[in-house]
């Protein structure tokens, strides 16, 4: 914590014969795949259970083979190409979204590199394999998974999925920001963009305590990456029916329902990774227990925490309802954004100063001045606009201001309505006047007016 860590040694990667490395390819793609299959029958268990009622029961003992049963009847079902799509785009978008939501996965380890295990009397680390720049290359990857969701808004055809890929569009953009400018933080006590470097770097303490706004911010940002509740505008069935993939059937509309899911697990994956000490185990247990992290014990602790992270998203599926449009994205741009720059800024000066060999009491000193200064700042700034406002009245929400209806946005107010007099009144009013009255209650002066 001192300085940043020196250049990483990942010289134990690329060494392993070509049939190893198969194997750990498959042992990837396996794993994300039971732990999807696993995780759409659990989710769907503990919605019932928190909802208080029955989930899967039928399909396999306890309804286990729900997801699996699921899978075939997709499969099963008539392909249904829309006569108004793009055809080639319209096939590719499936493709696009679910085949790079696995690639992060190759760069993800699942126990320490000096800590090598036995295959087939070959010795290997518990990691496919490793780069300086793992996570530039796991945020490329979640780049070009958003290309198959807007491909798919756009070659469908039709209105309400090009309603959902735009949408896709403005939020993969806005909360990969937020989560890049999280990742900085992490960078700078690692020094290292390397996932396995950065996961060694947490042997004392890990990133989710020692930089709690990152990870709370990273945690809000994948959800909206995920396209997870309560963050599912691109596919809201209220008000798009489905979203992008509206116009998907069959196979095609399973692999997005597979590429949300794996987006889940890999997403979490890297949670771990970068907050939650990788395949560490929790620290009672790594004080007490020396063997802790040996042997096939870490990738153990990483599936562990790995399952904490998906109920996680179960819990706020079942607890929050989903939000505005406007306001997702005014939490995107307005604060996860903001509060992330003023956070890397404080972040970097924390680890100058420190490098600089200045004491931690003064550092906290010179921080808590800033803090201070900050908030007296925008505390006046605060002032001197409200005085604005009482000063200068907004004027009046007009609805028809453009040439046609608009809702009124938070805030505004429709004016109101006049109410018509009744039948009653008006004869009331007629009779008053001295006007002669015809059996129907209409003034004679009104009908001659109109020519009767």
């Amino acid at each position: 914590m001192n300085t940043f860590l020196a250049a990483e040694d990942l010289s134990m990667f690329g060494r392993d014969p070509w049939w190893l490395i198969a194997i750990k390819a498959v042992f990837c793609f396996a794993l994300i795949m039971l732990t999807v299959l696993i995780s759409i029958v659990a989710e769907r268990k503990v919605l019932g259970w928190m909802q208080l009622r029955i989930g899967p029961n039928r399909h396999g003992p306890w309804g286990l083979l729900q997801s699996l049963a699921d899978g075939v009847k997709l499969m099963l079902k008539e392909d249904i190409v829309v006569k108004g799509a793009h055809k080639f785009v319209y096939l590719l978008a499936p493709i696009l979204a679910a085949v790079p939501a696995f690639m992060a996965v190759a760069v993800i380890p699942f126990g320490p590199a000096d800590n090598q295990i036995s295959i087939f009397g070959e010795r290997t680390t518990m990691q496919l394999t490793d780069i300086p720049v793992s996570m530039l290359y796991v945020l490329a990857t979640a780049s070009i998974a958003a290309y198959g969701v807007v491909l798919a808004g756009w070659a469908s055809g039709s209105t309400y999925p090009l309603l959902g890929g735009v949408r896709a569009t403005a939020q993969v953009i806005s909360y990969e920001v937020a989560m890049g400018l999280s990742f900085a933080a992490v960078f700078m006590y690692s020094g290292s963009l390397s996932t396995s470097t950065i996961v060694e770097g947490q042997g004392d303490r890990w990133y989710a305590v020692l930089l709690p706004v990152s990870f709370l911010i990273y945690l809000v940002a994948m959800v909206g990456e995920s396209h997870r509740p309560p963050f599912d505008m691109p596919e809201s069935e209220g008000d798009l029916v489905g979203g992008y993939n509206t116009e998907y059937s069959s196979i095609k509309f399973a692999l997005f329902m597979l590429s949300e899911y794996v987006h889940l697990v890999t997403v979490s994956m890297i949670a771990v990774t970068m907050f939650l000490g990788g395949w560490r185990a929790p620290a009672p247990i790594s004080t007490v227990w020396a063997g802790a992290n040996e042997g096939w014990w870490p990738l153990l602790w990483f599936l562990g925490k790995l399952v904490l992270l998906i109920f996680g998203f179960v819990w706020i599926r079942a607890a929050l309802p989903r939000v505005r449009y406007d306001q997702f994205m005014k939490l995107g741009w307005k604060v996860l954004i903001p509060v992330s720059m003023v956070w890397l800024m404080l972040v970097a000066t924390v680890r100058a100063l420190r490098n600089e060999n200045y004491d931690f009491a003064d550092i906290v000193m010179y921080v808590a001045g800033a803090v201070i200064a900050l908030l007296l700042i925008s505390f006046v700034i605060d002032f001197f606009r409200s005085g604005e406002k009482e000063a200068e009245p907004e004027p009046a929400f007009d609805p028809v201001a453009g040439g046609f209806p608009v809702p009124p946005l938070p805030g505004q107010s429709l004016p109101p309505v006049p109410r018509r007099p009744s039948r009653h009144k008006q004869e009331r009013e007629l009779v008053g006047s001295g006007a002669e009255t015809t059996a129907d209650g209409t003034s004679i002066d009104k009908q001659e007016a109109e020519g009767v």
